[in-house]
């Protein structure tokens, strides 16, 4: 028996490519919801897992909702709130979920190097800055992978990125505060996605950069998260935990 997954915000653009690699992938459709459609029960009832990019404002009703299927949740949705990754957490104690801020094999990969990164340059000679760019349509900012990215970086530094953020600065800001991550979002076109990562030092820069040319690179990790999280334990896991560098 093949692996039935439904999609949340199936009528999308993402939801399109989403059914799409679910065929490709061999597994089953189970069905889908409209964006204008946040109840999940008999979604997830049909399925064995549910992948959701939707709208973070339906994230603590779809925790629960997901908790009380007993079904594995794949969440894609950024800009999710403090109380909703405090949700999501309390669904993973009853079911498998994988929480990303990006599917993408490649994006993972510059998290993990982010975080070495971090670790081996130090905050007080290396000054780090996010720098990231999406379609004119993105609702929130800095972008969850670019929050991800920072998280990597403070990581690797023994801090948290709540404590070391400087984000949207305008006007007499004063000078950088040491140990200081910094984000810039730009918002223009129809970009799929675009990320750089820049540690600036006085005698040298090093950037890293990823670049996303289509959407369904993040469809088919979301789908590869799927087939992965039917099989293990309550938890919350993340993409790294699927491409086994967890």
């Amino acid at each position: 028996m093949t692996t039935r997954i439904g999609i949340a915000g199936i009528t999308g653009r993402m939801g399109q490519l989403l059914a799409e690699e679910v065929r490709a992938a061999g597994a089953t459709l189970a069905g889908g919801t409209s964006r204008g459609d946040p109840d999940l029960s008999a979604l997830a009832a049909a399925a064995d897992a549910v992948v959701d990019f939707t709208n973070a404002a339906t994230a603590q009703a779809t925790a629960a909702t997901m908790a009380a299927s007993g079904k594995a949740w794949i969440l894609g949705t950024s800009g999710l709130s403090g109380a909703d990754e405090a949700a999501v957490e309390q669904a993973a104690a009853h079911i498998p979920v994988v929480y990303a801020s990006n599917f993408s094999a490649g994006v993972n990969l510059v998290l993990a190097l982010a975080e070495r990164m971090g670790a081996a340059l130090p905050a007080d000679a290396y000054d780090a800055e996010i720098v990231e760019m999406h379609h004119r349509q993105k609702v929130d900012a800095p972008s969850g992978t670019a929050i991800g990215i920072g998280r990597a970086v403070a990581k690797g530094r023994g801090v948290k990125l709540d404590d070391v953020i400087d984000s949207g600065r305008h006007g007499h800001t004063g000078v950088r505060k040491t140990g200081a991550i910094g984000f810039a979002a730009l918002r223009g076109g129809q970009v799929v996605g675009e990320h750089s990562l820049i540690f600036a030092a006085g005698s040298e820069h090093i950037v890293l950069t990823h670049r996303a040319f289509d959407r369904r690179t993040f469809a088919t990790g979301a789908v590869r998260a799927a087939l992965w999280a039917v099989s293990q334990p309550a938890g919350l896991y993340s993409m790294m935990d699927v491409l086994g560098m967890g």
